[in-house]
């Protein structure tokens, strides 16, 4: 699964599964960019000089991908300054949870903002050049919850639902180009938050699961990976489930 030669941007590249797409990319041989909210900049060393001392040296541009002219902005740095961009990587995700009558209308907006505004903020300045050059990878991290739903996640679900809706859409306007556009709908993954469970919390999720275990985060980054490859050329518009049996559809 190779992406020789490719320049990759990650968007919310230094996260629990954002790191390992980072660090999959970067094995595959793409030049990879991963990009941070700017109240995360002072974390940046630290995560490249461990990147670094597993043999990967990836940037990180730090900007809002929730601003429109922010997130142009930064995409446009990126471009001058790296090169070309031939794979997008839609990783940046926020959760404000909150059961429907108790939800404020600011953690509507600031999830449906993040999660699937930012989508086209972040797609549409490297849409064109994707589309003129005759490769393009456009790869939406959704989720599980946006298949099935999950109680106190309206503003989350309906997100991760929108995310593959624009995959689909996109991926037709993209077709006749050599650019895809898919989805990928993680599970539940073993990351920081879900390490910060109560024990009878986690064990109560992971029996619900077929495989009796959660996923890893470079399960998610493996499937990324060949989504991004020049070998997938033929696979547009479509949501791959990672999710250990949970939902099946």
């Amino acid at each position: 699964m190779s992406s020789q030669g490719r320049i990759a941007v990650v968007t919310g590249g230094m996260g629990g599964i954002g790191t390992a797409i980072c660090q999959r990319l970067a094995q595959a041989g793409a030049t990879v960019v991963a990009t941070c909210h700017s109240s995360e900049e002072a974390k940046v060393g630290d995560w490249q000089a461990a990147r670094r001392a597993e043999g990967h040296d990836i940037k990180v541009y730090a900007g809002d991908v929730a601003d429109a002219a922010d997130a142009g902005r930064m995409m446009a740095t990126i471009i001058a300054e790296v090169g070309p961009v031939d794979i997008l990587v839609n990783c940046a995700g926020i959760t404000r949870d909150s059961t429907l009558r108790k939800m404020e209308t600011s953690q509507w907006d600031q999830v449906i903002q993040t999660n699937l505004n930012s989508v086209f903020y972040c797609t549409k300045p490297l849409w064109e050049g994707m589309i003129g050059r005759g490769f393009g990878r456009v790869i939406n991290i959704a989720s599980i919850n946006g298949q099935r739903g999950q109680f106190g996640q309206t503003n989350y679900s309906a997100a991760k639902a929108g995310m593959h809706g624009f995959s689909m859409a996109l991926a037709q306007e993209g077709a006749a180009k050599g650019v895809t556009a898919n989805t990928i709908s993680p599970g539940y993954i073993e990351t920081a938050m879900t390490a910060a469970m109560r024990d009878d919390v986690r064990e109560a999720i992971v029996n619900t699961i077929p495989m009796k275990r959660m996923g890893k985060p470079e399960e998610i980054a493996s499937v990324v990976a060949y989504v991004a490859s020049d070998e997938a050329s033929y696979l547009t518009g479509a949501n791959l489930p990672v999710n250990g049996g949970l939902f099946i559809h």
